[in-house]
């Protein structure tokens, strides 16, 4: 097949968090998704089923034929996400996953879709063992619902360091996606000085996002991975500028405005990557758009849409990067400017109230931490004597959960305790699902899940025999303060709304 003027790549993010209340196994009303019972069937009535069976409209406005967007974009679902559609929409998630079946068919068997981080944690702030348990868990979550390895990962928040790379890379991840102010210098694979490299709003030189980029493990064993940085000036456009709100021939003629400054010895790539929710959700009817231009728009224009994975293997790096350094020192995101302040600090962003202070990030975060590192030295000491390698079992968990007889097999040869301990586990990765901080007040419905799922942690903690540091943590957490005066402080809302007894 010949070659074309350029590749085309948009790609989406789907994600939820775990709105299951894991005391009960329902999800609960959230009066904030009203007319629907909560923000999961709300948006799969805007965008994950209108994507799955996108219209096509005719000049006379009728529908001429039906697309599945997952199909032809680049995608990541998450996990809980996932396990919800599959339950409760699935027509909806069986379009995804043939989605991918047929790009994989399409495209030498490289598929549109990519893991993502088991539960949107945000893997420069876990320890080394969590994390990789969090990339496991992805690797083995994707491979149950899509049928093949992943080849990318796609990181929550593009938040990443040097060693989320490395564990990236030790685990067999081919590629993942950043934003382009992530980069921090270019030089040719292999040889010459470094380019240090700026933004496109600042002084310096940016970033080319029409190549894909080598990184070097940091062990100088010569592995690596590779990185695509998507073109920011679109996602801003598709995120903040209504650009899906106009036509399909727009869409794609920005893509073509992009790529003005892109090399001539290989047709280049031309990509950009949103929140998924974007197509049909944060823009009405952003799902057609998406439809029209991969179908028709994108050929007429001598683009190929392709996914990254295909892109990879007919055009490997030239060039090799490094990161850059967040002035925290903790690592960079697609969605904090101060590094990962969003998840750590009040940092200066915050989605709501523009008067209110996020000063409550640390101490939340500091009350997790204790809760994670009491269970882990409790579940180590406790399943060692039933499981020869505790943690290879904890990293197996995901994939057996997906056998239906794993609890009851599990209770006959090892006993109720160990799957207490597994599933006391299980919760403690949930609780740091980085939504739980992204927002403007501790009192809101993404912090009361993740500290749900930290008083579920602690309830099976106590149910295999333990001692929980629920003392240590209220304290921790008192010191986190609401914005709104009546809610007080964190300790107050885990009791009200999280806590086995008050949730």
């Amino acid at each position: 097949m010949a070659e074309p003027q350029a590749y085309l790549v948009v790609h989406g993010h789907f994600y939820q968090p775990p709105r299951t209340n894991p005391f009960t196994g329902r999800i609960e009303r959230e009066n904030s998704a009203h007319p629907w019972h909560d923000w999961n069937e709300r948006i799969t009535a805007h965008c994950y089923r209108p994507n799955a069976f996108a219209h096509i409209l005719g000049g006379d406005g009728r529908i001429v034929s039906t697309a599945n967007n997952y199909g032809h974009m680049s995608f990541d679902v998450g996990p809980t996400l996932a396990a919800w559609l599959m339950r409760e929409a699935p027509e909806t998630y069986e379009r995804i996953c043939n989605g991918d079946r047929q790009s994989a068919r399409r495209r030498s068997g490289h598929g549109n879709g990519l893991a993502q981080a088991y539960s949107h944690a945000i893997l420069p702030l876990m320890t080394d063992r969590d994390r990789r348990t969090q990339i496991r868990w992805a690797q083995a979550d994707f491979r149950e619902r899509f049928g093949r390895a992943t080849e990318g990962m796609w990181l929550p928040e593009a938040a990443v360091d040097d060693p989320t790379l490395d564990a990236l890379t030790d685990e067999g991840v081919r590629f993942t996606i950043l934003s382009p102010g992530q980069a921090g210098a270019t030089r040719p694979i292999g040889a010459g000085e470094w380019t240090p490299l700026g933004s496109a709003d600042a002084s310096g030189i940016a970033i080319d996002p029409t190549r894909p980029y080598r990184r070097f493990h940091g062990d100088g064993s010569g592995r690596f991975i590779d990185l695509f940085f998507y073109d920011e000036d679109i996602a801003r456009a598709v995120s903040s500028d209504r650009l899906l709100g106009r036509s399909s021939a727009d869409f794609i003629s920005r893509f073509w405005a992009g790529g003005r400054a892109m090399r001539t010895n290989a047709p280049p790539l031309l990509h950009t990557a949103n929140d998924g929710e974007s197509y049909g959700h944060h823009t009405p009817f952003g799902d057609r758009t998406l439809a029209y231009a991969l179908t028709h728009e994108a050929a007429h224009r001598g683009l190929r849409v392709t996914n990254y994975a295909e892109y990879l293997t007919l055009h490997s790096p030239e060039d090799e990067v490094r990161l850059r350094v967040s002035d925290d020192g903790l690592g960079t995101s697609w969605s904090c400017p101060h590094g990962l302040g969003r998840w750590t600090r009040d940092c200066g962003c915050r989605a709501g109230d523009p008067q209110w202070n996020q000063a409550w990030r640390a101490p939340l975060r500091a009350a997790l931490d204790l809760v994670r590192d009491g269970a882990h030295a409790f579940f180590e000491d406790a399943a060692s004597d039933r499981l020869p390698d505790p943690w290879a079992a904890r990293d197996a968990f995901v994939r057996d959960a997906f056998d239906l007889t794993w609890r009851d097999r599990t209770r006959a040869e090892m006993g109720k305790r160990i799957v207490a301990l597994l599933e006391m586990q299980f919760h403690g990765q949930l609780m740091y699902a980085s939504c739980g901080w992204y927002h403007s007040d501790i009192g809101g419905l993404e912090t009361r899940i993740v500290l749900r799922h930290a008083a579920r942690t602690m309830s099976l903690w106590q149910k295999a025999g333990g001692n929980p540091c629920e003392a240590a943590f209220l304290e921790q957490l008192a010191e986190a303060r609401s914005n709104r005066a009546e809610l007080g402080t964190g300790t107050d809302i885990y009791q009200r709304f999280a806590s086995a007894e008050g949730g």
